[in-house]
């Protein structure tokens, strides 16, 4: 192999950022890195999800990783199937150079371990490689690195400690601060070279080897991810799998996504952190495990959510981090954020009351069961969640969509699923008797403010509007997919809040649908289903196919989708959206049922 160093002026800002659909998620469970077309990590927050970001170019922050080629080159990539081994390909000039790369497994909370192999697939490789750590969103440089007579560098940035091997002949760079590093690398055909990144808030143990963590990290890939050869499309619900076990701590916790203000719309202000545990998102993403026969996702999210229930009960929260405790409040970073959006941490979330979790929490309890997956913490929760509905059902809340504190239809008729849910196998006919029979005052209470002239349901008793939520309580069996109001709710809603197979929430005012927000792939995925479920199975293909083709190359699904741009828009990757996709796979390939 030929080496050559380089000592360049860089741009302490890295590469510029890029489309959403072109990024792709590597991802350990306890943190996740974005990785961009240019061999670029946009994005890493160390230790864990929520912590500061270690790389933040994504939002316009200093520190970054950068691993690319000289000269003009195409970018492709690709996932290895079952895995977030992610394949970055370039064809160059003089042939084409692949960068494989991964969070190492099995995860440390503490220490990250990232992999990085480069590979000369046809013809001589030319890479530069760029290292610069910036612990705290960029406020903490690193320390000017110390190279070790193995040719491994270590430095220190903020309360990280760094250990880089593979690129002995690397050179401080000219950032304009101190603490980077860079280096030109010749490859020959067919050579390949390993670069392992550490990163950690403890001491750092012996240097590992490169060639055991791959091993490692593809038997752990392994065992982790079914087949779900049953599927309507195996393939891409088996990789939606994959992303959501990457979002999973060890904790049980799955972040509903894995960065902050990515903006939803450009230039509408909309920018949150979605680096949280929702209870919602996460129940969805235990029910459709369930579905798919994923055990130990359906595991996570049971175990997390009880241990919630069993600590809040009725005060439960919306959303937690993934260590369970409370989310923290918004605040500004003195960034300049993703082009478009700002740059935000925290959510106001903390503050709301959602009553359909709750509701959620019963119907993955009852799946769990089903399973034979409920243990006595879980049957507890059980009897935590009915509670904190016959206490709770008569106050406002946010909602599906965390808006206004309302009497909103979605998250009663919610509830009342979960009770009919759990009523089916209550461990005692007491039990079954007084869960159904919550159910049937919640429904009854709901019917009488919820209905609208028409026969549909609407929003709330003071909202006699749409909305894609009231598609979701006839699949979790709160009323019947024949019942007169499921029909005329599904007919209504196609009529006025879908557009070409991709669907909105609701109408937010009388601009065209397109300009007040971007379709929701989440609701795109719920008219699969409904359509599913009233026996068009054509119809709910058509759904199904077109929503899964708003991706980009990594498969991965943000919240919303720009129809006219083709562009994904919202934090990345949405949890939630992967979950509703992989229970629509599953679903859609079965006859259709009219209970869940």
């Amino acid at each position: 192999m030929v080496s050559r160093t380089s000592e360049p002026s860089r741009s302490a800002a890295g590469p510029p950022p890029q489309t959403l659909r072109e990024y792709a998620l590597i991802a350990d469970g306890e943190r996740g890195a974005l990785v961009g077309p240019h061999g670029d990590i946009a994005w890493m927050c160390m230790p864990r999800w929520d912590s500061d970001a270690v790389f933040a170019t994504l939002i316009g922050g200093p520190g970054h990783y950068a691993l690319t080629p000289v000269g003009r080159y195409v970018w492709g990539g690709y996932y290895e199937n079952g895995t977030l081994v992610w394949r970055s390909r370039w064809t160059t000039g003089t042939g084409v150079v692949e960068c494989r790369e991964a969070l190492a497994l099995p995860a440390d909370p503490h220490r990250a371990v990232l992999l990085r192999r480069l590979l000369a697939v046809d013809g001589e490789a030319r890479v530069t490689v760029d290292l610069a750590p910036a612990a705290g969103f960029g406020a903490d440089r690193a320390r000017l690195p110390h190279r070790d007579d193995d040719g491994t560098w270590s430095a220190r940035t903020g309360p990280l400690r760094w250990r880089w091997s593979g690129v002995p002949e690397a050179r401080p760079a000219r950032y304009g601060h101190r603490g980077g590093l860079a280096a030109t690398l010749t490859l020959e055909p067919g050579e390949q070279r390993d670069l392992v990144l550490e990163l950690s808030e403890h001491a750092l143990p012996e240097r590992p080897d490169a060639d055991a963590l791959w091993s490692a990290t593809q038997a752990a890939w392994a065992a982790e991810v079914p087949a779900l050869a049953h599927t309507l499309a195996p393939e891409d619900a088996r990789h939606a799998y994959t992303v959501l076990r990457g979002l999973t701590s060890a904790s049980g916790g799955m972040v509903a996504a894995a960065t902050t203000s990515l903006p939803e719309r450009a230039e509408a202000g909309r920018n949150y952190d979605y680096r949280y545990v929702w209870i919602r998102d996460q129940c969805y993403a235990g029910q459709a495990a369930a579905a798919a026969g994923g055990h130990p996702l359906l595991d996570d999210a049971v175990r997390f959510i009880s241990a919630r229930l069993h600590e809040d009960g009725p005060r439960l929260a919306p959303a937690y981090t993934v260590a369970g405790g409370p989310v923290p409040e918004p605040s500004q970073l003195a960034l300049p954020g993703y082009p478009g959006g700002g740059s935000r941490i925290g959510n106001r979330v903390r503050t709301q009351f959602q009553l359909d979790g709750f509701g959620e929490a019963l119907l993955l309890f009852a799946a769990a069961h089903r399973h034979g997956r409920l243990d006595t913490d879980g049957w507890q929760a059980v009897d935590i969640a009915a509670d904190a509905i016959a206490r709770r059902r008569s106050d406002a809340d946010a909602g599906i969509w965390e808006l206004d504190a309302q009497h909103w239809t979605h998250s009663k008729l919610i509830c009342a699923a979960g009770l009919r849910a759990v009523a089916h196998i209550a461990p005692s006919a007491s039990k079954a008797a007084a869960w159904a029979s919550l159910a049937d005052v919640v429904l009854a209470e709901t019917t009488a403010n919820g209905v609208h002239p028409s026969g549909r349901w609407q929003r709330s008793a003071s909202d006699p509007s749409l909305d894609a939520a009231l598609l979701l309580p006839p699949l979790r069996g709160a009323v019947a997919a024949d019942d007169p109001r499921t029909t005329a709710t599904l007919r209504a809603y196609t009529e006025e809040l879908t557009r070409d197979h991709y669907a909105y929430r609701f109408r937010h005012d009388q601009r065209p649908l397109d300009e007040a927000e971007g379709a929701f792939l989440f609701c795109g995925y719920v008219m699969a289903m409904a359509e599913h479920q009233q026996g068009n199975q054509a119809e709910a293909v058509r759904w199904f196919e077109r929503n899964r083709s708003a991706c980009g190359p990594p498969g991965l699904f943000a919240e919303e989708y720009d129809i006219s741009q083709r562009q994904l828009r919202g934090n990345l990757p949405q949890a939630f959206v992967h979950a509703i996709m992989l229970e629509s796979a599953v679903r859609l390939a079965a006859p259709p049922e009219h209970t869940p």
